[in-house]
């Protein structure tokens, strides 16, 4: 055990995690060949695609050093805000973390809330500055912020570049030295923390776990303390490349069991493994359960696909924790469900995998954050769904979420981050200069004002400078209204939105003056109407395609052709009344697009 290293790897969004693993993998002669292309670990088309990393992945490396083999199990993990989930997940399977800062970008404010989750879990850090080779490169400046952030003397801080593969030994010397090994007691009741899972067609679920205390064996009578259901281990192994057989996994070190698992709600993340006979009594203390930001409906395009969609949201659930569900139904899309995600670019990234791994077409509503109702008599409830909202004589006030938010920028770009924040109701609570011309900004602001465009306005006005992070405060009392979409005096629940009083004219007539372009014409007018409660604030109507019908009627009297106005005038009524009105997937998503 004392040969073990467990480590992962924390750093803003594009600092270079993937490519420095990839070093790592090349310099331990892990991964060799043909299989040495640019970003091993991300698997998945769109990482590739996209250049992000969305899972945490996990592979062992052998290393030898001073006459002794070590293992390094290592975990390289996801940038982005949004995946912050998966990053506390590895963290709680690891003893040490590489720490590493972009030489020409420095800190960024991923970079620091990662790296308090590290210091909470007591995990030893090792700080990397990446990217050295660049020719924007300050590595001097980012040295005197890595000192000013975790105070650690300067000989600590290791350089190197990931794509050149200088410092990559210094790195995995630094491991060896400074991570310490796990602890554990191999003889004592086993104890298994599971940190994922992945779901395969031909061997049902796969559990990847870390051994705490105990050691497991191909064979075992093994339960799920959560669950309290019993398997037998029909294969135990370690993550290589593929995965690696094995006949045991003894204490401290990371691997996965294969156990005929067929139904996903058997295994849940954070649970955790032991024998049948013999086995420990508590769990181990997992991670906290995620809190899902944004809330919106996912619903299929074909009625009939609804429990193909059930079963495609459990898949995914079981390779992406943080993604929550629960059936619900809309008037205007029938049967589906109300899915919650840890921001925008989550949400995007479930669409895009229900569509190319299970083929599933889906539209999404329009996203929202949930909220806190009390009525006249004091009880709570909390609502996720505009349409869920009890009537508006009933309600005493309603709390919204705020989120404490610090965006990391440059002193140019202030003034245009202030007043984007402003526009937002954010509050300012104070600013500090980290080092030079770098700005740390803080601000409490409503979460239902930063879900829909924030992330995108900040980068743009910014030119990409901006860093931007958040979590959620508390919930503050606001003078919130419900937003109704009206079509022909009809309610589009999809369409609905809870919005501040204050915005609520003006997003109104936008969203009128938006799906006037997007609804296509009928043979009848169309109302759009913007309401809250019974007040009408805005309206556009969509005139109808209208046949000439008095072009026969040259000359003559004109009550022949009032007689045949009115003719077309009953037919028009009779058709509004049975007609309905298509609303196309592209409205769903126009008021997203509203600016």
């Amino acid at each position: 055990m004392k040969n073990i290293r467990n480590f992962c790897i924390i750093a803003h969004i594009d600092h270079g995690k993937s490519t420095l693993a990839d070093r790592l993998l090349e310099f331990t002669k892990t991964v060799e060949g043909k299989d040495l292309q640019a970003q091993v670990l991300d698997n998945m088309d769109l990482e590739r695609e996209r250049g992000i990393t969305i899972k945490s992945h996990a592979i062992q490396m052998k290393y030898h050093k001073d006459g002794e083999d070590y293992i390094l199990n290592l975990i390289d993990t996801p940038g982005h805000v949004d995946f912050s989930y998966e990053v506390s997940r590895s963290i709680a399977a690891c003893e040490g973390a590489l720490l590493i800062v972009d030489a020409a970008q420095g800190i960024q404010a991923q970079t620091i809330s990662n790296l308090y989750m590290a210091i909470e879990h007591d995990l030893e850090i090792i700080p990397v500055i990446n990217k050295i080779d660049l020719p924007s490169a300050m590595p001097e400046e980012v040295e005197d912020q890595i000192v000013e952030l975790l105070g650690c003397p300067r000989t600590d801080i290791l350089r190197a570049s990931g794509k050149t593969g200088e410092g990559v030994y210094e790195i995995l010397d630094a491991i060896i030295h400074k991570v310490p090994c796990p602890k554990g007691d191999p003889d004592a009741p086993l104890q298994c923390l599971i940190f994922d899972s992945v779901f395969n067609s031909f061997r049902g679920i796969i559990a990847y776990f870390k051994v705490v205390n105990g050691v497991i064996r191909k064979g075992d009578e093994v339960k799920f303390i959560a669950t309290e259901k019993e398997y037998e281990a029909d294969e135990v192994g370690v993550l290589k490349l593929t995965m690696s057989p094995r006949d045991e996994i003894r204490t401290g070190d990371v691997g996965y069991i294969i156990s005929g698992i067929k139904t996903s709600k058997e295994v849940r993340v954070g649970d955790t493994i032991t024998h049948v006979k013999n086995g420990a009594k508590e769990a181990i203390a997992g991670f906290e359960e995620v809190k899902p930001m944004v809330f919106a409906g996912v619903y299929p395009i074909d009625s009939e696909d609804f429990e193909n969609l059930r079963s495609s949201l459990e898949k995914l659930q079981l390779n992406d924790a943080s993604l929550t569900f629960q059936p619900e139904s809309s008037a205007a899309l029938g049967f589906g469900f109300r899915c919650g995600f840890l921001g925008l670019l989550h949400m995007e990234i479930v669409q895009e995998r229900l569509d190319r791994e299970f083929n599933m077409d889906v539209i999404t509503t329009v996203p929202n954050v949930s909220y806190k109702v009390y009525d006249r008599k004091g009880n709570c409830t909390e609502v996720h769904n505009p349409s869920g909202l009890p009537d508006i004589t009933l309600i005493d006030h309603i709390d919204e979420p705020y989120i404490r938010a610090s965006v990391i920028t440059n002193t140019t770009y202030i003034g245009p981050i202030m007043t984007l924040c402003l526009g937002k109701r954010g509050i300012l609570l104070k600013q500090e200069y980290i080092s030079g011309d770098r700005v740390e900004i803080h601000y409490d602001m409503p979460l239902g004002e930063i879900v829909i465009d924030f992330y995108d306005k900040l980068k743009s006005i910014s030119k990409g400078y901006a860093s931007f992070d958040y979590h959620l405060h508390d919930y503050r009392p606001s003078k919130l209204v419900k937003l109704d979409i009206l079509l022909n005096g009809e309610s589009v629940d999809a369409l609905s939105t809870l919005t501040h009083f204050d915005n609520s004219v003006n997003f109104g007539r936008r969203m009128c003056e938006k799906l006037k372009e997007l609804i296509p014409r009928q043979q009848f007018d169309i109302a759009i109407q913007a309401a809250i409660g019974a007040k009408i604030i805005a309206r556009e109507t969509i005139k109808a395609v209208r046949k000439d019908v008095t072009a026969k009627c040259y000359g003559g009297d004109i009550s022949r052709k009032r007689k045949l106005l009115e003719k077309q005038k009953e037919g028009k009524k009779k058709m509004k009344q049975i007609g309905t009105v298509e609303v196309p997937q592209k409205a769903f998503l126009a008021v997203l697009k509203l600016d």
